[in-house]
């Protein structure tokens, strides 16, 4: 049946939660670009007929191979548009490195394309808040406090901050630290916030 493959896309998407990223379906829309060559010849080949043996019982069926055509675009569209809003949001969400189990499901293209979004933020950003620039990825949530108590996940070595004390983050230790210095490595999956 015409269309499924393309239908299919878009409910593969569907069933992912919001800030998940599933796995680039190549096979899907080779298969999609397929059908609508396909069609398309088939559509060029029968307007000729119509045209040169005035066969006006074939418009018809032009028509809707060129309908089928219309919704296979617009849903290989809505798949790749919807997929640049998930990792628009995971860039906001993980920072400029994306973990690898994000990456592995992103296509050579969509890597492309979040490095140029990644390159296009941080020029933004510099051009923010005189010589140093400013970070406006850091505080997702308005801040109820300016320290936080947090717990490191995984062995991550020495960390600077402000004053110029050096903390080692060891797996397991918990320590008391400015929010927007710990918020990027939170959102990695380094420090988690102990909530008291």
């Amino acid at each position: 049946m015409f269309c499924e493959k393309a239908v299919e896309l878009i409910r593969e998407l569907h069933r992912m939660t919001d800030g998940q990223l599933p796995a680039f379906n190549e096979d899907n829309i080779r298969q999609v670009l397929e059908e609508m060559k396909a069609l398309y010849e088939q559509n060029q080949t029968d307007v000729n007929e119509a045209k040169t043996e005035g066969r006006s019982e074939l418009i018809p069926t032009i028509k809707f191979r060129h309908c089928c055509l219309l919704r296979n675009q617009r849903c290989i569209t809505a798949y790749l548009y919807d997929r640049l809003l998930r990792i628009r949001a995971l860039r906001w969400e993980y920072g400029s490195v994306l973990p690898t189990t994000i990456r592995f499901h992103m296509c050579a293209e969509e890597l492309e394309w979040f490095n140029q979004y990644k390159k296009s933020l941080a020029t933004y950003m510099r051009s923010l808040g005189g010589d140093e620039g400013l970070d406006i990825t850091q505080d997702m949530k308005p801040p109820k406090s300016l320290y936080i108590e947090v717990r490191c996940l995984k062995d991550h070595g020495e960390f600077e901050i402000d004053d110029g004390t050096v903390i080692l983050l060891k797996k397991n230790s918990q320590h008391f630290l400015p929010r927007w210095k710990c918020e990027q490595l939170i959102r990695q999956g380094v420090l988690e916030h102990v909530m008291s």
